[in-house]
């Protein structure tokens, strides 16, 4: 791949633990992506216009608060409104199996919960980008 992997960390909602989204954030960084951490308390219009703003491959959702499916439905339905067939949006936090099966079905990528490594991560996304060439017309 010529281009490189442009990615947006974001953290959603009233959450403010934002520890593992700027560790997550410099890993990606570390691995060669360029990435935007947009920083805590950002709506999905915010998360979703900044995506398209930076023209992003990914989207990385941090959520902790409890709020993983209103806040990964709103941004499912807003890129979808916006036409974002060709950006991933992936995440991870605290969520509960049963909601990470529910969240995978609807078409969130993979939900990384604790244990999970900085390199997982990375190659998650470096593997789904070159699965998934954008198409230029």
């Amino acid at each position: 791949m010529d281009e490189k992997i442009r990615v947006i960390v974001a953290k959603s909602g009233l959450d403010g633990h934002d520890r593992g989204a700027k560790i997550v954030a410099a890993a990606l960084r570390d691995a060669g992506m360029e990435v935007i951490y947009t920083g805590l308390r950002q709506t999905a219009e915010m998360i979703v216009d900044a995506a398209i703003q930076e023209d992003v491959h990914a989207i990385g959702i941090s959520v902790l608060s409890g709020a993983h499916n209103t806040i990964f439905r709103k941004i499912l339905l807003l890129m979808k409104e916006k036409e974002m067939d060709d950006v991933l949006l992936f995440g991870g936090g605290i969520i509960p199996e049963d909601d990470i099966v529910k969240l995978k079905e609807m078409g969130v990528g993979t939900l990384f919960t604790p244990g999970a490594t900085t390199k997982e991560i990375s190659t998650y996304v470096y593997n789904w980008v070159a699965e998934h060439p954008r198409e230029f017309s």
